[in-house]
């Protein structure tokens, strides 16, 4: 959302030093209100005056590397009132992929269909790829209108220069972020009958799936296996499209074909990983995953297939939904500072992205003493919040070797009498610290087979098996004996035994 009062405040200023003849420190103001909101026609109108000068005020706005949005934005007004569009928008679009929902080309040079015809199509089909790689795939909902105006400019251009396939390619692929998808594949299908290439396949088989045309999508994508059969990239692609299409044996085949190729190939790994895991739902293909993550921090592309795996899935996205457990107690006897509960609050949430997530998510508090975090298990303003204090324990003596560590015996300790909502948070904390540190996996594990083993036949044996189920490196008798305590009807709970509070001594 576009900050208007800071904006009018810079344009005051902005006009306030150009009556005085300061064109330099009115250029600053201006570009300031311009990252606020782009549109303003008061920043418009005191750009004119600029443009009237000697020069047209383009030495005021120079276009250096890592130069402020703003600054390159006014700089592309400029050069539009100069008669030099052209070499404007590719400034604008620069903001536009800065910062997606601000309506920086929402102005009438940038509608103007000459603009269209006049700039090279090469140029525009760079422009438009960079921005798509900034904005994602799908575009957010609240940067679809603002970034509307560049889809006028490439159907102006597309108008004069019909058959460019570099041009239909990339406007095929913004038109798919938009939510245009007939016209996606419209585009797409033109660039690629007007040059045949392994890219235009590529953007035709995207655009076939965004429509939903998925047998049109995945001939696309074996065409362009066909051009370049040493792209792994598109290897992934034709797995995820035979997948969607239900053939998920002879997708898994495609990138065991790619991992045979490459075997640390970053977009198979995470398609194949995550195909594993929807054909048997081993949480094991997740945390090998997670492992890869880790070990490459580098990879070019951003890949969400560990998030998508684990989104509302019990533990692995967030809490599970349904008849919470019964309230446990603190272990201290003691009070927490209002500044643990507010960071303990800032952090805490419903659901995180993937256990690995989570425990990075509790890092600020390692700000707060553990005393307090075990503390807050039985504030009344943390019900439902138990499991962040559990993690926020992971974060404190990570110097220690996990075996002797201070961490691990707090939250063992945590795990004494009946299953509450403090013992399942410190098994989720242990569980989730399985998935960071390899090293420890197989301590938790006998953890967690242990503790479903004393529970499997009681009244909380269903929270215990779900917890268990995320877990890495469980045998293959305890992972079946969890997953056939989920198929067994729910029970009622019972209350259970809270349990007896600790003295704590703070020195």
């Amino acid at each position: 959302m576009e900050s208007r009062p800071s904006a009018r405040r810079d344009l005051a200023r902005a006009r306030a030093a150009l009556d005085a003849g300061e064109t330099a420190p009115a250029a600053a103001f201006l570009a300031a209100a311009l990252a606020h909101a782009p549109t303003l026609p008061d920043t418009h109108e005191l750009l004119s005056r600029l443009a009237a000068q000697a020069g047209g005020g383009l030495e005021l706005f120079p276009a250096e590397p890592h130069a402020p949005i703003g600054r390159l934005a006014a700089r592309a007004h400029l050069l539009a009132a100069a008669g030099r569009p052209e070499e404007g928008l590719p400034l604008l679009a620069a903001a536009s992929g800065h910062a997606p929902a601000l309506d920086w080309a929402g102005v009438p040079w940038v509608a103007d269909p000459a603009l269209g015809a006049r700039i090279d199509p090469g140029q525009l089909a760079r422009t438009v790829m960079r921005l798509c790689t900034a904005v994602g795939d799908p575009a957010p909902a609240d940067t679809v209108n603002p970034l509307r105006p560049y889809l006028t400019v490439l159907r102006h251009a597309v108008t004069a220069h019909g058959e460019h396939a570099m041009l239909l390619g990339a406007g095929s692929a913004l038109a798919r972020r938009l939510g245009e998808v007939r016209l996606a594949v419209e585009w797409a299908g033109r660039g690629a009958r007007s040059q045949p290439s392994k890219l235009g396949e590529i953007w035709l088989g995207y655009a076939y799936r965004s429509a939903g045309r998925m047998p049109e999508a995945l001939a696309a994508l074996r065409r362009a296996v066909a051009y370049d059969p040493d792209d792994l990239s598109v290897y992934a692609d034709v797995a995820a499209t035979l997948a969607d299409l239900g053939r998920l044996d002879e997708a898994l085949r495609w990138t065991e074909l790619a991992l045979e190729r490459d075997p640390a190939f970053d977009c198979v790994v995470h398609t194949a990983h995550r195909l594993r895991y929807r054909a048997d739902g081993d949480v094991a293909h997740l945390v090998e995953l997670a492992d890869f993550i880790r070990d490459h921090p580098d990879d070019a592309h951003e890949h969400t297939d560990l998030e998508e795996c684990c989104r509302s899935t019990p533990w692995l996205g967030g809490l599970p939904a349904g008849q919470p457990l019964p309230a446990g107690r603190a272990p201290v006897n003691a009070e927490p500072s209002a500044d643990a509960l507010r960071r303990l609050q800032r952090i805490a949430g419903q659901t995180w992205p993937h256990p690995p997530g989570a425990y990075d998510r509790a890092l600020g508090l390692v700000l707060v003493e553990p005393w307090e975090l075990l503390a807050l298990l039985a504030h009344p303003e943390t019900v439902g919040l138990e499991v962040w204090a559990c993690l926020g324990l992971l974060h404190h003596g990570t110097e220690e070797p996990w075996a002797e560590s201070s961490r691990r015996r707090l939250l063992l300790g945590l795990l004494d009498g009946d299953v509450d909502r403090v013992t399942q948070a410190a098994l989720f904390a242990l569980i989730a610290y399985a998935w960071v540190d390899p090293e420890a996996r197989e301590d938790i594990a006998a953890v967690v087979a242990g503790r479903l083993t004393e529970t499997a036949s009681g009244p909380s044996a269903r929270a215990v098996a779900e917890l268990a189920l995320a877990a890495p490196a469980l045998d293959r008798p305890t992972r079946e004996l969890a997953a056939a305590t989920l198929r067994v009807p729910a029970v009622p709970r019972q209350r259970g035994r809270g349990r007896s509070l600790l003295r704590w001594r703070r020195d």
